[in-house]
Parts: structure tokens; sequence; C-alpha cells
């Protein structure tokens, strides 16, 4: 932990008995009403929300990182990555809008105000309230180089610039705004998805995790209220890092979700696929793609459990976050890949799901920082003190 950056709230955890019940409703519903729809989803770059949503809320899967005092499960981090995992091993575009919703209901639970906590957070546990990040721009970088603005005005500001990539933008209740208050100054306003002069716009289709939505934001002379204020003025970029801190997390977790599904089912195709007269499993080289997979989701998952070890005690893991982050990213990467040589041919066609986990793994580069983030954040823990 960097000296200075003090501690955070540590979430309760249910008891044994409560999460067993919540991860056998939850990955009943991932496995026999989720994952049937993959095909239509893909086919139609659409998640049925009318379908979709109605499941999330049954299963409280939009409450789990939410405090039980506000209606949530009130998980500890090591009970919410295996869910958020095996969410990943299913369509991803599913596991986007799991993954958004709590990152950012944790976030306000972390760092909103008891007023504002008060009025989302019992709708974000079920559903009816959700929150999307604000931050990234088409015409500026992040922090210091944000070109929106929240200039005062009367009780409150005037907000104006252009946001994109804002995943679940077609769902979110509000968004997270990261604006300049004034030149040198970068803080949080909570901005409703019905305030005047603020449009949304939907972005063209991605790559992969397929059918939720990652629009463009333009606000032209939005009235703000004070309330809408997380925290002080300028105090956005610390609570931009204490977001990202624990989201990078929740990122790693979802590729060794995607890196052990595509493990389980190279094994199975290993197996399965005989030429000259053996399974290929026989044959030493695809011996060697699956030894190579097992390796990276083992390190993985000891990353992963060690950096929810040490936030479930309080502490602050700003180096952790990042570098379980790059490393899952890296890890899903050459898990994919192997996945795809293991599999030849077919597993290049739609007919099996490694094609799509091929596809969804690549979004984990890029959500809550590129590479070249991560690294910068690491280094600087290293040159600040920390010592893994």
């Amino acid at each position: 932990m960097t000296k200075g950056m003090g501690r955070h709230t540590v979430a309760e955890g249910l008891a044994a008995d409560e999460y067993a019940a919540l991860w056998k409703d939850i990955t009943t519903a991932i496995w026999d009403r989720l994952d049937p729809l993959e095909e239509q989803i893909e086919n139609e770059e659409r998640i049925p929300y009318e379908t979709v949503l109605p499941i999330l809320r049954e299963t409280g899967a939009f409450g789990l990182l939410v405090p039980r005092s506000y209606g949530g499960s009130g998980l500890s981090i090591a009970q919410y990555l295996p869910i958020i995992g095996e969410f990943a091993k299913i369509q991803g575009g599913i596991r986007v809008i799991v993954h958004v919703h709590n990152s950012f209901a944790h976030a306000l639970s972390e760092i909103g105000d008891e007023e504002q906590r008060r009025a989302i957070l019992p709708g974000a546990a079920t559903g009816d309230r959700s929150v999307a990040f604000a931050l990234t721009e088409p015409d500026h970088g992040t922090g210091a180089d944000l070109g929106t603005t929240a200039k005062a005005h009367g009780s409150g500001y005037v907000l104006d610039g252009r946001k994109w990539l804002i995943t679940n933008s077609d769902l979110a209740s509000h968004f997270l705004v990261f604006a300049k208050t004034d030149p040198g100054a970068v803080s949080a306003l909570l901005v409703e998805r019905d305030a005047p002069g603020l449009t949304i716009e939907p972005l063209p289709e991605t790559m992969g995790c397929k059918g939720g939505q990652h629009g463009l934001l333009t606000f032209d002379n939005v009235p703000v209220p004070r309330s809408a204020l997380v925290g002080a003025e300028g105090e956005g970029q610390d609570h931009l890092e204490r977001a990202l801190e624990i989201s990078r997390v929740f990122i790693a977790a979802s590729s060794l979700g995607t890196a052990e599904r595509a493990l389980e089912l190279s094994i199975a195709h290993a197996e399965s696929r005989v030429t000259f007269g053996k399974p290929i499993a026989h044959r030493q080289a695809v011996q060697r793609y699956l030894a190579e997979m097992a390796i990276d989701v083992y390190a993985l998952r000891g990353m992963l459990a060690d950096a929810a070890a040490k936030w479930d005690a309080g502490e602050r893991i700003p180096a952790e976050s990042s570098m379980v982050k790059q490393f899952g990213l890296e890890a899903v990467g050459r898990v994919t890949d192997r996945a795809l040589l293991v599999h030849g041919g077919i597993g290049y066609t739609r007919k099996l799901p490694v094609e799509r986990l091929y596809r969804d793994a690549r979004l984990n580069w890029l959500e809550e920082g590129p590479p070249t983030i991560q690294y910068m954040v690491t280094a600087r823990e290293l040159l600040g003190g920390y010592r893994p």
C-alpha cells in the first residue's frame, strides 16, 4: 500500500450458507437462462433487456456489492470475484452490464455522501437505478487533460463537454461525470440522464461483448445542482483512482473466468478430436498448449486471491490492481490464442464458443485503462516505496 493513501470501507460479506445459496441461484441462472441467449445476441447485436434484466434482478446480480444497509448483498471482494468471473464465461455483453453496474455502485458506496447513497443505492440493489462512468472523451485525454468543464453558476454548475465510449449509457439512471471545476481542479458530479441539455447517442457496435451500448454523451449547458458534487471540488482525481483501483481487479477476474472456460473447452476438444487414430490430447504440441494455458490460469487465480485479501483487509492496492489487471489481460490473450490453436479451423467459426471468447477477451485490454496506464501506475508505486 502506498504511504499516505489511507484505508477504505470493508464489506462484511455474506455468511457461508447465504453465499452458497446466492452462488447457486446466480450460477443456475447464468447457465440455464442466460447462456442460451448467446446465439440470439450475437446474431442481432442486441441484448434482449426484456429477458435479461428481470433475470439479473431476480437473482440479486445488481446488488452484489451494494451494502446490506441499502438493500444489497454486501459481498466481500473475495466473494464477488468468482461471480463476475462466472459471468465472463458466457456472452460478453451480459458480463459488461453486470460489471459496470456493480463497479460503480460499489464506487458510490465508497465516495458518495449519505444523501447520494440513500438516493441511488437502494435502487441500484434492485436494478431500478444504475450509475455509469463518464470519463473518456473524444477530444481530450483524462485527468488534467479533460476538456469537459463544470463552471460555477448560481447555486450549482453548468456542465459542457463530450464523453464517449460510456458503457451502459442506455441503462444508466445517473452518470458519474468528471469535469474541470477550475483550470487546475478535476471534480466528480452525479448527473441524471434526463438532465436538460444532455443528449445520449449510440456508437457503432463493438468487436466483442456485443449487445450493450457504449454511448456518446454531449453536455450543452447542463445545469447541475451543487448537491450533485461528489465530495469536495478538486477531489475528482482521487475519486477516479479509488473507483478504478478495485474495478481493475474486477476486470482481471473477468479475464480469469474467460480463460478458465477457454481451457476447459480446449481440454474437452483435445480429448474428443481424433486424428491418425488417436485423440490430439496425445500430441506433445497440444499438451504444451494446454499446460501453458493452465499455468496462466493458476498464476492469475493466485494474484487475484492476494489482491482481494488485501482489499478485504482494508488496504488500498494501487500497484496490485494494476499488476493483476495487466497480467490478466495478457494471460487471457495467451489462453484464448492457444485455445484457437487447439481447436484448429473449427474454432475460427461460430460453431463453438471459442471464437466468441477470443473476441470478448480483447475488451479487457481497454477497460479501466490500457497497458500503458497499468505500467505507469505500477512504476509510480514502486518509485514511491511500494515493494511486492
